[in-house]
This record gives C-alpha cells, sequence and structure tokens, in this order.
C-alpha cells in the first residue's frame, strides 16, 4: 500500500502559486511595469516604522509558532527593508536562519525558466506559438504551443502524479532522473484536456522548456541558468545543480513528510533534487531571491521593456480557475489582491517571492520544511499571507 504522496512533486495540489485558498491570481491591467525597489542591504532600515516592523516579526513568529523549524522573511518597501527570522536553521540547532543560508525554491524556478524562454522569444530564437512537437516531437499533446506550456493550458499531465513514477522517487529520493524519463512517465497519463480548452499546473510543461532551452541554445542547461540569470544579476549563492544532491554550506535543513504523510518529518535537504528539472530544481538564498524579485518584476537584467510588458499581458482569466479577478500567465500569476509572483514548494522547503505594483511592495519568504501546518496552509505561502496582511 503506498503511504506516501507526492503533489505533483513539489507540493503542486497547493499550488505553488493560487489554487489553494488566497492563491487566485489575477488578470494584467496591461499598464507599464512599476518600478520595483532595488534591493538594499539586509537588516531593518533605519526609517522602516518601528510599529510595522513589529507587526511584520509578530506575523512571523505566530505563523510559525511551534510548527516548524525556522523561517526567514524580507520585505522591501519605498519605506526601508526588513528582514526577519524566527526559530532556527536546523530542526535540532540554535542557530537563526541566514539570509546567505542555502535553500532548494523549488517552483520558483519556474519563474526563471519561463524568463530565458522569454529571452530566446526576445531573440528571435522560438516563438510563443511554436507546437512543443517541433522540439520534443514524443511530447503527448504535441499540438500545444510553448506559450501554452508556460502558462498551464497545454492539458499535458503532471508527471508526479503518475503512482508508479512516486513509488520510484519515494523508494530512493537520491535517485537520479533525466529529464526524458519525467516526459516519459507523463506518457503513463491520460492527457487533462486538449490545448487551450483547460488549465492544470503540471511540472511536466516546464521540463519540456528546459528541454526546448537546451536544444536550440545547444548548451547544458546549467550553463544556461549561469549565463543568462546568476552571473548577469550577481547572484552568486545560486546554481542549478543538475545531478548533484549536495548543497553548499551554510545551508538550512529541510524536513518533509511527504514519504509517511501523519507520520514524522525526515531530513530531506540532499534528496536529489533531478526529479523537479527545470521545473524546480534551482538552490538559492533569500539574498539572492531578493536580487532575483527584483528583476522579475521589472524586468530589469533579463528582459527588454516590450518583453517584460508581455510576460505582464500574460495573465490568463480563462479558462477556470482563472477569470477576470485572477489568473496564471508565463511563469508567474496575479492574485486577486494585486499581489503577483509564486510560490514553490520542494520536500523540505517552500519559499514565496511576491510583488504589489500597487504598493511597490515585496516580500520574500524561506521555510525549511514543506510539511503542511495544523491549518493545511504551506509554510512559507501561509508565512506571506500574514506579512502581506501586517503590512496593510
Amino acid at each position: 500500500m503506498r503511504t506516501h504522496t507526492l503533489t505533483s512533486g513539489m507540493r503542486l495540489g497547493a499550488l505553488a502559486l493560487a489554487l489553494a485558498a488566497a492563491m487566485a491570481v489575477t488578470g494584467c491591467s496591461g499598464a507599464a511595469p512599476a518600478a520595483t525597489p532595488a534591493p538594499t542591504a539586509t537588516g531593518a532600515a533605519p526609517d522602516f516604522p518601528a510599529d510595522t516592523a513589529a507587526a511584520l516579526q509578530a506575523a512571523l513568529d505566530d505563523t510559525r509558532g511551534d510548527e516548524f523549524a525556522g523561517v526567514i522573511a524580507r520585505v522591501i518597501t519605498p519605506e526601508g527593508t526588513w528582514t526577519g527570522t524566527s526559530g532556527t536553521a536546523a530542526p535540532d540547532g540554535e542557530t537563526a536562519p541566514s539570509p546567505d543560508d542555502r535553500t532548494r525554491i523549488g517552483s520558483l524556478t519556474k519563474t526563471m525558466t519561463a524568463t530565458i524562454l522569454l529571452q530566446l522569444v526576445e531573440e528571435g530564437l522560438v516563438s510563443l506559438d511554436d507546437p512543443i512537437s517541433q522540439y520534443v516531437p514524443d511530447s503527448p499533446n504535441g499540438a500545444a504551443t510553448l506559450r501554452q506550456l508556460a502558462d498551464m493550458t497545454s492539458g499535458i499531465p503532471s508527471y508526479s502524479l503518475d503512482p508508479d513514477w512516486q513509488d520510484k522517487y519515494f523508494g530512493d529520493p537520491f535517485l537520479l532522473f533525466a529529464p526524458q524519463e519525467l516526459v516519459d512517465a507523463a506518457k503513463t497519463l491520460p492527457v487533462d484536456g486538449a490545448p487551450g480548452e483547460v488549465w492544470k499546473y503540471s511540472n511536466t510543461n516546464y521540463v519540456l522548456l528546459g528541454m526546448v532551452i537546451e536544444q536550440v541554445l545547444e548548451q547544458p542547461i546549467a550553463e544556461v541558468f549561469a549565463e543568462r540569470l546568476f552571473e548577469p544579476l550577481s547572484m552568486v549563492d545560486t546554481v542549478y545543480p543538475g545531478s548533484s544532491a549536495g548543497i553548499d554550506q551554510p545551508h538550512l535543513v529541510g524536513l518533509t513528510n511527504q514519504r509517511n504523510p501523519g507520520g514524522p518529518a525526515e531530513d530531506a535537504t540532499e534528496w536529489s533534487p533531478s526529479f523537479a528539472s527545470t521545473a524546480g530544481e534551482v538552490v538559492s538564498t533569500l539574498d539572492d531571491l531578493t536580487l532575483w524579485a527584483h528583476a522579475l518584476f521589472t524586468g530589469e537584467g533579463v528582459l527588454d521593456d516590450e518583453t517584460q510588458q508581455l510576460r505582464r499581458d500574460s495573465i490568463l482569466s480563462s479558462p477556470a480557475p482563472n477569470d477576470a479577478e485572477s489568473g496564471y500567465g508565463i511563469g508567474w500569476g496575479e492574485r486577486a489582491d494585486g499581489w503577483w509572483g509564486h510560490s514553490g514548494t520542494i520536500p523540505g522547503f517552500t519559499t514565496s517571492v511576491f510583488h504589489s505594483y500597487d504598493e511597490n511592495a515585496t516580500i520574500v519568504v524561506v521555510a525549511n520544511t514543506d510539511a503542511p501546518l495544523a491549518s493545511g496552509e504551506v509554510p512559507a505561502p501561509a508565512v506571506f499571507e500574514a506579512l502581506a496582511a501586517a503590512l496593510g
């Protein structure tokens, strides 16, 4: 009997972005991107209001409670930058999480894969209207376009929902998986629908997009991420680990109960991330995710203004669950309350990166577990919700 669960590999039942409770994401206003606050030094800025800083810390502490080991978060507004921690970097440790602690970011990787895809569009190397079969002939729903893969309307099922693949992964979470193996697992499942007719969050979409990127550039995907994103943005502690399951020090220690829901959590820090591929494999830090947030929400350093606007305009209003107030686009979404971004979950870790263009505010959260809270919420997204509420 299968005793474990894997919600689409990165707890996609939480929808990394928006199908969980308040995660709804909304249609684009079409307005030009607002200026995101530039990354600032770690710590509370002198002009950050003391009462707001206290409210943010209380939100952090209250959400964590005694339910998981540790969390670190950063809030950037025109008034300054606040960085807060609660708990410890390791379950049995005494050291608080640090902005330079490495962590696995799960589906935040999709925001990076989507950005590289848009760079290729910008350079005329691919078109969003190209069918995936042009690059991966044996893909399920081969007529689905690259845009439909990126915005989750391809109808291609997520390999991580395949019971046989789950048994293989949880039988040995240190196994290495090649992208084609993941696509092959997806091919054993029925398609979710015809391209463009349904919206289903699927890791397979982003594994396939990674295969496209690697094929078009004729370059290993780890080098692509480094040369096109990490190096230009000075994300010095961020890597695409590929076949490596190690994670350099300092790092958070991540706990999961995905192999044994309801049972004791286990250390998943060095489980192989290869099962997540370009859908969720990247390792980063709070400091580097601050840099990434600035690039993601402005396009600065990664996309020209026209392509960044294309991404803004990509937010869907249909099919359901997308609607006039909430939707997903090319590697990110907009919530009904005006926050744009993505969350990520991978065994042992959860992350959230969101920005409000109206308030010119950014929130970045890193937690060292993916075990759900007593409320059923996912740790990092739950902390994001609490911090956004504390900002008012």
